[in-house]
């Protein structure tokens, strides 16, 4: 039943030791406590599907529909199974043989039609400028609003940002110089959703990079990494958005091009991976992903500080992003740089490795299970009495305010990037809430 060159890998599926390290650490099985909708029970899956002892189901897909794709059974496993493109290439495999039916098929396709373009997405955006007067501070909508609607609108609204009509088409200077010396040169890579719904993290983050001396691009051809189709099966598109990107920052000519969205940057630091034995696309690839790094990897990486931290006198509970975390690996960097300002108390949720629910379009094609993590992570949250959450992914943000606003909570949210901007900048992230 998988087959081609995007199936996925019998040699990667043979390294799983069925061992169940993963289990506990797996939001799905959490939730439900099933076999097969555990990390190991979809790798039994996968070896049927590449065996051809199992046919494309509604119930074969489910299993794979409902895993967020969060990665936290590649921290837990002792046998190093590469979890990522076994996934990806399953859900490849489905899209491809697989017909949903009409309504989830369309919603899907209009879904990935939309978020990974900017310009597209900005149509779609504009009418929560004029809604802004009914949205919480944080965005979304009341819970009583949302439970006159349709499951799919109610889905879409329950985490929609509060947009600001200057934020739309906001975008950062084509070239912002150092200040002082210049340590290295980067280019940062805008995103999607957080062009448009965060550009404050974004103009925080170039503010950051320039005061730490580094020259910062912001290549104007730029478009959307991949991650998003990439997660969802769209493995051709998410190629085609990857080569775009490759060409444009190539043509940067930069040191590092740095991303400030943890599902961004665990896909571009995967390009290798994506192009997989394309003579064309491999080499290129994997020198891209070379140089690509989170905005607190490369903080760290230039070393001694420069510009002076400010006191920040705050309770701020870090919400590490799945594909930062487990994605990535990068755990430290993040809470060593929010631990060096001053008054800041940084403090770790119970369940930290567990997802909040967001995963790319999970959220929105499974909002039940999806609402169901947020409310745990919230919980988690609330008990340590937070002034602020921090979390380096513009889906969590959005998916922990919703699951807040449910709870009853009003938490501000921020990147870590806009607190230390403000913490530079002699100000307090609070106040723009």
């Amino acid at each position: 039943m998988f087959q081609g060159t995007d199936a996925p890998s019998a040699e990667l599926i043979d390294k799983c030791v069925h061992c169940g390290f993963c289990l506990p650490t797996c939001p799905t099985y959490l939730l439900w406590g099933e076999e097969m909708d555990s990390p190991r029970g979809r790798i039994y899956l996968m070896k049927a599907g590449l065996e051809g002892r199992a046919e494309m189901t509604s119930l074969f897909v489910q299993h794979f529909d409902r895993c967020l794709g969060c990665l936290a059974c590649v921290t837990a496993c002792p046998s190093g199974v590469q979890y990522a493109p076994l996934i990806e290439k399953s859900r490849a495999q489905i899209e491809q043989q697989y017909d949903r039916p009409t309504g989830e098929g369309l919603f899907r396709r209009l879904l990935l039609a939309v978020l990974p373009y900017p310009a597209r997405m900005r149509v779609l955006l504009a009418p929560l400028v004029a809604l802004g007067p009914f949205m919480g501070r944080r965005g979304g909508f009341s819970p009583g609003v949302l439970r006159l609607l349709p499951s799919r609108l109610r889905a879409l609204l329950s985490v929609a940002p509060r947009v600001r009509w200057g934020a739309l088409f906001e975008r950062p200077a084509a070239r912002t110089a150092a200040s002082g010396r210049e340590r290295m040169t980067v280019a940062v890579l805008e995103g999607c959703v957080q062009r448009l719904a965060f550009a404050d993290v974004n103009a925080a983050t170039v503010r950051v990079l320039a005061a730490e001396g580094c020259r910062v691009d912001a290549p104007a051809a730029q478009g959307c990494c991949g991650a998003l189709p990439l997660h969802a099966g769209q493995i051709d598109q998410a190629r085609q958005l990857a080569r775009h990107n490759i060409e444009v920052f190539a043509a940067a000519g930069v040191d590092r091009i740095v991303v400030n969205a943890a599902g961004c940057g665990s896909a571009m630091k995967e390009y290798g991976e994506l192009f997989a034995g394309d003579p064309d696309w491999e080499g290129r690839a994997r020198t891209f992903s070379g140089k690509v790094r989170d905005v607190s990897q490369l903080l760290v990486e230039l070393g001694e500080p420069r510009a002076t931290r400010h006191r920040i006198a705050s309770r701020v509970v870090y919400h590490d992003a799945c594909h930062l975390a487990h994605g990535q690996g990068v755990r430290a960097e993040p809470r060593a740089l929010l631990q060096a300002i001053p008054g800041v108390e940084l403090l770790t949720p119970a369940e930290a490795d567990i997802c909040c629910g967001s995963a790319g379009i999970y959220n929105l094609v499974q909002p039940a299970a999806a609402a169901e993590l947020g409310a745990r992570k919230a919980r988690h949250l609330a008990a340590l009495s937070p002034d602020m959450i921090a979390t380096g992914n513009p889906g969590c943000m959005l998916q922990i305010a919703a699951a807040a606003r449910a709870l009853g909570h009003d938490w501000p949210i921020v990147h870590p990037i806009e607190l230390i901007d403000a913490s530079i900048r002699g100000g307090d992230p609070r106040r723009s809430g």
